[in-house]
């Protein structure tokens, strides 16, 4: 099996290398790859002539325009990135017959309520970045393509910024923290999420019957708040050094802390389907946070 990935060193792009290369020859790229392997999605065009000339049987296409806010400012980059794009690329793979595995968001609904969206749940997007995104999943599914779409929430990895690594920052800066209380979700690590591509990809390459929309996060739920007041008590406990207060972490709603694009309150994913099809119990969010708060510490 020859193996296209884009998008290698983002977050997910990054765990993929180690998940993907044991199932067959891996061929990984990104935008700043040089000469015939450059996968430049601002000119998506330009991909057809990288997927015909690595002739994959499997595309996991893991690139995307993922900061939120300045997609609000840049519709147009946003859009080429995660609909033309991936449009063009799931066009390529129909032509060859090439399963085609892209990741999405839970942005593309509108976080009303309080259950947990299944994947035949209404859409409505709040942001340009959950626009697009939807945008890009109907374009895969138009071209006809064999298609895995993923979508997931709050994801981190050990490797660049995310949450917890700011909250460590401003908790041994600060006396005081404010962070908001009621956005609702599962954070879900780039790891797990390699993890499950990589064996899902090779239930719906064997049985394309499998294939379609599926949601994967981690089990359970929390909000910011709690999240940051578990990052910092585990630090807290492992002998890291603290300027914040324990009971100093104050929860704020999102109308505190005014952001260029609008966020869902609930994020809250059904995974059910996920893991009746491919066999797979999803592990806790605390489980992954932790593994990533020892690798960080770590170092």
């Amino acid at each position: 099996m020859r193996i296209l990935l884009l998008g290698q060193n983002g977050q997910v792009g990054w765990e993929l290398q180690r998940a993907l290369a044991p199932l067959g020859e891996l061929v990984a790229c990104d935008f700043d790859s040089r000469g015939a392997l450059k996968a430049d999605f601002s000119q998506p065009e330009s991909l057809r002539a990288l997927v015909r000339a690595v002739a994959p049987d499997v595309i996991v296409n893991a690139a995307a325009h993922t900061a939120v806010d300045k997609a609000e400012s840049e519709p147009e980059l946003a859009r080429a990135l995660n609909a033309t794009a991936p449009g063009v690329v799931a066009e390529e793979a129909a032509a060859r017959g090439a399963l085609l595995v892209h990741y999405s968001t839970d942005y593309v609904f509108d976080g009303s309520g309080e259950q947990p969206r299944d994947e035949d749940a209404p859409t409505a997007p709040l942001s340009v970045y959950g626009q697009t995104k939807l945008e890009g999943e109907r374009l895969i599914r138009a071209s006809g393509c064999s298609h895995l779409i993923l979508r997931t929430s709050w994801v981190y990895a050990a490797r660049g910024g995310n949450f917890a690594r700011t909250m460590l920052r401003l908790a041994a800066e600060r006396e005081t923290l404010n962070v908001i209380a009621d956005q609702v979700g599962a954070p879900t690590g780039a790891e797990l999420l390699a993890d499950v591509s990589a064996h899902a990809l090779l239930r719906v390459h064997a049985l394309p019957a499998l294939g379609g929309t599926y949601h994967c996060a981690a089990g359970g739920e929390t909000n910011w708040h709690a999240y940051a007041c578990h990052v910092i008590e585990w630090a807290r406990a492992h002998g890291q050094p603290l300027k914040v207060a324990p009971g100093a972490i104050h929860p704020i709603p999102t109308s505190a802390y005014p952001t260029p694009a609008r966020r869902p309150l609930n994020s809250r994913l059904s995974t059910a389907r996920l893991q009746a099809a491919f066999g797979l119990q999803l592990p806790h969010w605390q489980l992954g946070v932790e593994r990533m708060l020892t690798e960080i510490h770590g170092r």
